[in-house]
């Protein structure tokens, strides 16, 4: 009986089975198997193997300086990089359909454009389509090269023959094929294969290569997870459809500090840079109001302020809901474990809503004590003072933790106005001498915070 010559791979995981299931074994999705043909193995049993050849190793101290960084001319963008992008790398730029990826790459290109060559290859649009966008961001006098084309060995032979472009952009990674693979584009084994070619020649001409890939519903770029580990940098552009900010945070970056982000303002004439992102995220605020509270926050080295809102209300027959928008929504529940179980405050029979205002996402558990004050506040009726900012992690027996880089945190505030703070105790050797950027009131237990409210009562 002949051998069969497909398997079917599992289209987010890259599992191979040699019959269909419903449900993938490894990671547990559905109907997500596709017949593609088996890849070709080398034959067995003719004659003596091929031995290989040796390589040579040198030492950490090269004989040249490295190739000095390109300066995208975009601060934000340069910052998210780690200064500039490097020659040889290869960046994987992910984001939600209509967030403005292809808008960042056109953008970037045209700012480079100006002292390098640059290459745009789009397998989405037409050149037409792509010119009609750049005159809309008033980039139609930049010089960059277009091309329409998705096939892998085209792009490669192109960019292979004679100098070779500075910088190459690829719109999507999903719409790439390779002619040798009989599988549609878009799958597992042709986002791989396309992303290996690519990067390859990257790497062997020396060119900067960003590669942008789309997301899947949960968050996570579409393709094989092998496709991340393949790539030197990996860039997710955020945001909400419903605010014109967009957060650029790297969560790889071989060549620069990981966690940091570039803040960036959807317009009519593209992406514009946030160059202080902390005022535009409080402008809308209003003093005086119950269930807000600013939070000092820090994004990779970067201090950012942000406005935390929380509204507690009667709850109707049934269970309570709990709604989350920028946070986590279980790191929320613990909160709301702590200050009833360990302060009295009672709040199992309330809706909650909490909110970050300005469509930012917050990650670190810094934040505890400020959710906890909008907390507090909301259901005691009593306002936040305006000129203070909080931040703070809560242990699951009311404790406060100190948090990372306070020092940077309060001159941030006090930049912006602030003038006074609310922190955990820190260590004394953690204390720096000589006069606070404002006035910082320590407390070491969640219910301090809660005696604050009632001593204003």
């Amino acid at each position: 009986m002949a051998k069969s010559s497909s398997q079917y791979v599992c289209q987010s995981c890259g599992t191979a089975y040699p019959k269909w299931i419903g449900r993938c074994e490894a990671c547990g999705a559905w109907n997500s198997l596709a017949e593609e043909a088996k890849p070709e193995s080398a034959p067995k049993g003719l004659g003596p193997q091929r031995s290989g050849r040796r390589i040579e190793f040198v030492g950490l101290q090269g004989q040249s300086a490295p190739p000095p960084r390109i300066p995208t001319g975009i601060g934000e963008l340069d910052r998210v990089c780690g200064g500039g992008l490097v020659p040889g790398s290869a960046l994987l730029v992910g984001g939600d359909p209509g967030i403005g990826k292809s808008t960042l790459m056109l953008q970037a290109t045209a700012a480079v454009a100006g002292a390098h060559r640059t290459v745009y290859i789009s397998g989405e649009e037409a050149v037409e389509q792509i010119r009609l966008r750049a005159a809309r961001l008033g980039l139609g006098g930049c010089a960059v090269e277009l091309a329409a084309c998705a096939s892998v060995r085209d792009i490669v032979a192109t960019l292979d023959h004679g100098t070779p472009p500075d910088v190459v952009v690829i719109d999507s990674i999903q719409t790439m094929y390779l002619d040798t693979l009989d599988s549609a584009p878009g799958t597992v084994a042709q986002v791989r294969s396309s992303a290996a070619e690519l990067i390859r020649l990257a790497k062997r001409r020396g060119f900067v290569l960003f590669i942008v890939g789309h997301v899947t519903k949960e968050g996570t770029i579409a393709g094989p997870r092998v496709m991340e580990h393949m790539v030197d940098t990996v860039l997710y552009f955020e945001g909400e459809r419903g605010h014109q900010f967009r957060i650029l945070r790297a969560v790889k970056n071989r060549f620069g500090a990981t966690d940091e982000i570039g803040v960036f303002e959807m317009t009519d004439a593209g992406l514009s840079e946030v160059l202080n992102p902390s005022a535009l995220f409080l402008a809308e605020r209003r003093g005086n109001v119950s269930g807000s509270c600013v939070f000092a926050g820090l994004e990779g080295s970067r201090p950012m302020l942000v406005e935390i809102q929380a509204l507690a209300a009667p709850s109707g027959p049934g269970t309570p809901r709990r709604a989350v928008v920028g946070w986590d929504a279980a790191r929320l529940s613990m909160v709301m474990a702590v200050l009833e179980a360990r302060c009295g405050l009672a709040m199992g029979g309330n809706d909650v809503y909490l909110n970050v205002a300005g469509g930012l996402r917050i990650g670190e558990p810094a934040a505890d004590l400020a959710v906890a004050a909008a907390l507090v506040s909301s259901v005691t009726g009593d306002p936040v003072p305006a000129d203070l900012v909080v931040f703070g992690e809560i242990g699951l027996s009311g404790e406060l933790r100190p948090v990372a880089q306070s020092e940077l945190r309060l001159k941030e505030a006090a930049k912006l106005g602030f003038e006074r703070a609310l922190t955990p105790q820190r260590p004394g050797k953690g204390k720096k001498a000589g006069p606070q950027p404002l006035g910082v009131q320590e407390i070491g237990h969640l219910q301090d915070l809660v005696d604050m409210f009632k001593r204003r009562d």
